[in-house]
């Protein structure tokens, strides 16, 4: 049984990344299935640090963009918003060029949080990031819980 309220169309999900930080860093979204949302960065001197490899800070948007995305296909949008509460990374290999794929899969579902593992490849599909972010599921005209 899929998790998704909203059924996902990938080409809508990147076409709403327009002027965010999502379409400056080439973030497309590809794929999904009953539990999971893909997408995929570009690995270039617009996600590079200093030394040439993809930038860890630019790793944490791409996690953070699939699961925010993913969990706000899983509530009513007239009724709820969602907001990240937390996210952390753990950086496994360094990536200098190409594309890394990013995979949410929910690792929680409940009212008000969404609790999502995020692993990142290479275009050789070894593991390059593991993250979890934690999504704070909000009625509208709430403000997001404090931190």
């Amino acid at each position: 049984m899929a998790i998704w309220r909203q059924t996902p169309n990938p080409e809508q999900l990147t076409a709403a990344l327009e002027n965010t930080i999502g379409e400056v860093l080439d973030i497309r979204f590809e794929a999904f299935d009953d539990e999971t949302l893909t997408a995929s960065m570009a690995v270039d001197k617009r996600t590079h640090q200093p030394y040439g490899l993809l930038h860890g800070g630019a790793s944490v948007v791409l996690a953070e963009t699939v699961g925010s995305m993913a969990s706000y296909l899983c509530i009513d949008p007239e009724r709820f918003y969602c907001v990240g509460l937390e996210v952390n990374a753990n950086h496994l290999r360094g990536l200098r060029s190409g594309r890394v794929t990013a995979v949410a899969r929910a690792v929680h579902l409940g009212r008000t949080t969404h609790v999502w593992d995020i692993r990142l490849s290479g275009e050789d599909r070894k593991a390059s990031c593991i993250s979890r972010l934690t999504v704070a599921v909000v009625p509208h005209g709430e403000a997001p819980p404090k931190t």
